[in-house]
């Protein structure tokens, strides 16, 4: 006979369990696992300040005065207590509150080639792949928020450059070579009509598209649209953008952005204009840190081009509210040694260095890690390349261990073995 009780306690269990089920997902404890697993986006852009040939950590971010390899230069008083940096950056020291300087990087890459890479993908070189650099990454991942220009744009770039790697061409960086005459990369030849550069165009795109219809592999249909949000940049707004004489000279000054000597200052200028015309992603490069010889003149010189133009940015983009929405990091491929040579000049060194961040989830005024007393050696709480790309990413709403495919379909993480640095988090 059949038990109608039977019928009502199946259904009875079966609607608990499904309340009980949907009582777990919408829980606080849930909602905390989802967003351990889904890093809550804090950064919509970034902009990277790239010190090529490796700046020393002494003589900027972890200033030792008073010790045999600690150099001449004096240190100042930052606006947070306790915080010092070289006295050849007082205007950065003045917005250290709205940043945080690493003093633990270690890396076991202190070749120019290798570090640079290592720096700016988060791995290791390796013979058997192509890693994309971060601004790639960032790229491909803030598609969706993509608008009609490119999404990375490196400026004044060396000349390696951080490619999209697996990623493929659609995510490379748009390369401005030459900042001290960028419109050069931005506007057609002089003696090269609109119309004339329309049909050479039309051409290259029927071209490309019947060389793409023949190869299995995507590059070809990456390039075509790179190419197509390029020639968006240089037919519309592009020129305009990189003419710093359309802001007021009060903005100019905040940059040091004059008309002599301050290529870099315009660079950082004109990244925050990027920015707010859609670009996502900004490496401006301020080069010549490879000082194996007259290390102090030579540093002194620089940071008077590095002074200025990053505390100018990192100020100017609090002014506007774009500061907590923009990661702002400034690194180079490794440090220097703290033995100065026979040449007054100090040579790579990649156990212990520094760099400074701020914007996105960074978190502010804060001093993370330490070195011993003559710089040598991580003293407290080592950061390795990977751990410092996965804080980077976790800023920007990115899952470190996410994999993805190259085109021959091998799987490959963002970066392995890491974990981001809380201590760095807002």
């Amino acid at each position: 006979m059949f038990d109608r009780r039977v019928m009502f306690d199946r259904r009875q269990f079966l609607q608990s369990g499904i309340a009980g089920l949907l009582g777990w997902a919408f829980s606080p404890a849930m909602q905390r696992l989802l967003a351990a697993e889904a890093p809550a986006r804090k950064a919509k852009n970034c902009v990277i300040v790239w010190l090529n040939g490796g700046p020393s950590h002494l003589d900027t971010f972890d200033p030792k005065p008073g010790v045999e390899t600690g150099g001449p230069f004096k240190t100042v008083e930052t606006s947070v207590p306790g915080i010092h940096l070289s006295e050849h950056l007082p205007k950065l020291a003045k917005q250290m509150h709205l940043g945080s300087v690493i003093r633990s990087l270690t890396s076991e890459e202190p070749d120019h080639d290798r570090g640079y890479y290592y720096l700016h993908t988060g791995n290791r070189p390796q013979p058997t792949v192509e890693h994309p650099a971060l601004g790639a990454v960032l790229a491909r991942e803030w598609a969706a928020d993509d608008k009609e220009l490119p999404a990375f744009v490196t400026l004044g770039s060396p000349s390696r450059g951080g490619g999209a790697g697996f990623l493929g061409a659609e995510f490379a960086p748009y390369i401005v070579t030459d900042m001290g005459n960028p419109i050069q990369n931005v506007t057609p030849p002089e003696n090269v009509s609109l119309p004339r550069q329309t049909r050479r165009l039309a051409s290259l795109e029927h071209f490309n598209a019947s060389f793409a219809g023949k190869l299995s592999q995507p590059v070809a249909a990456d390039h075509i649209r790179l190419t197509a949000k390029a020639l968006k940049l240089m037919r519309g707004e592009g020129p305009a953008i990189f003419d710093v004489s359309q802001e007021s000279q009060g903005i100019r000054d905040l940059y040091g952005a004059g008309p002599d000597n301050a290529i870099f200052q315009r660079s950082c200028l004109v990244a925050r204009r990027l920015l707010e015309k859609g670009v996502r992603l900004v490496e401006v490069v301020l080069d010549g840190w490879d000082t194996h010889n007259d290390n102090f003149t030579q540093v002194q010189a620089l940071s008077a081009q590095l002074d200025p133009g990053l505390s100018g940015l990192i100020a100017d983009l609090e002014q506007r509210g774009l500061l907590q929405e923009t990661l702002v990091i400034c690194l180079g491929e490794f440090g220097r040694t703290p033995v100065i040579n026979g040449q007054t000049g100090r040579d790579h060194w990649s156990d212990a260095f520094a760099a400074f961040a701020a914007g996105g989830g960074i978190g502010r005024g804060r001093a993370v890690g330490k070195t011993d007393e003559k710089g040598e050696k991580v003293a407290e709480r080592p950061i390795t390349i990977p751990d410092l790309f996965a804080t980077l990413l976790a800023c920007s709403g990115i899952d470190g261990e996410k994999q993805f495919r190259t085109p021959e379909g091998r799987p490959i993480r963002l970066v392995d073995s890491a974990t981001p640095v809380k201590e760095l988090l807002g």
